[in-house]
């Protein structure tokens, strides 16, 4: 059921962005804010789903690893895996670095000190989601004339040209409600493989669900590198991980709290913000991402899974 579940979420996302885009044209929407806001919420639509769902069934610890574990996934096996098949080295631009990426490192810090305590509140998940329109807007401001904007729209875009209002709505309808159902047996098939196996909902929910969540992100950031447009992958997943923090995870607490145990935040938090650290040193030696670096990152995840087998198991 999990297996199926995440083939279904990751179609039904698809489906879910090209309404929604597709939709957005229709009403003459700035193309710069549907590739800022829309894109960027809609093509989360999995960790979101998953993570709302499971915060609403209290399943708090599925939730919140999800999301953090999403982070870690995007900064090891995405990226990595994307360097590792690429020609060339995968160009990081500077001012993405010294911008998003600082960004980043706050928010990771910010958001570790709200739940130091092993709750994040509603208030402290509203706290995340200012930071999250707070990066909107930095992103709107920032990336006005940016190619890559444009590239992620074309992709889009030529998958709904010939297509009527109609079938995009129907579409845009499909593609919520699947991802919603899809969302809602991933997180009862965690619980039950959590307690068949004996193991935390926090160990599933970083490792188990956020690969299956981030699993578009593994795949865009691999084609992108077999294509030569490895440079693309750097500002998707940075952009990715603090929605991952900010809008996920925020808006997971503000549906309801989330409570979890102080082993799963004092051994997810600190390996999240390490990887990060670690990934965005590599970027700015030489402001680009090797091959073997590539490797390196990737071989950080088994070494995170081994550590999250032996801290929380």
């Amino acid at each position: 059921m999990l297996a199926v579940c995440f083939a279904i979420l990751a179609k039904c996302a698809d489906w879910f962005v090209d309404g929604a885009v597709g939709i957005a044209e229709h009403f003459h929407v700035p193309k710069m804010l549907i590739g800022i806001v829309l894109v960027s919420m809609a093509t989360t639509a999995p960790e979101l789903a998953v993570s709302v769902m499971s915060a609403m069934s209290g399943a708090a610890e599925i939730a919140l690893g999800n999301a953090i574990g999403s982070v870690i996934v995007d900064d090891t096996v995405a990226i990595g895996l994307a360097a590792a098949v690429t020609a060339a080295p995968i160009a990081a631009d500077p001012k993405l670095l010294k911008t998003t990426g600082v960004f980043l490192v706050v928010v990771d810090l910010v958001a570790y000190y709200l739940v130091w305590d092993g709750t994040l509140s509603r208030g402290e998940g509203a706290i995340l989601l200012v930071g999250f329109f707070a990066y909107l807007i930095f992103t709107y401001i920032t990336q006005r004339k940016s190619r890559e904007m444009d590239n992620d729209l074309e992709e889009i875009e030529e998958s709904i040209a010939v297509q009527s209002v109609g079938s995009l709505v129907f579409w845009f309808v499909l593609g919520l409600g699947g991802v919603l159902v899809a969302s809602h047996f991933i997180v009862d098939s965690a619980k039950v493989i959590a307690t068949a196996f004996g193991i935390s909902s926090g160990m599933i929910g970083l490792t188990v669900i956020a690969i299956g969540t981030s699993l578009p992100e593994i795949a865009t950031g691999v084609a992108a590198g077999r294509r030569g447009h490895g440079e693309i992958v750097v500002g998707n997943i940075l952009g990715a991980d603090i929605l991952n923090v900010c809008w996920i995870a925020g808006a997971s607490a503000v549906v309801n709290p989330l409570i979890v145990g102080p082993r799963e935040i004092h051994f997810m938090m600190p390996t999240m913000i390490v990887i990060v650290l670690a990934m965005l040193f590599m970027m700015r030696t030489g402001y680009r991402l090797t091959r073997v670096e590539g490797i390196i990152l990737t071989s950080l995840y088994v070494v995170y899974l081994l550590m999250a087998v032996r801290f929380l198991l």
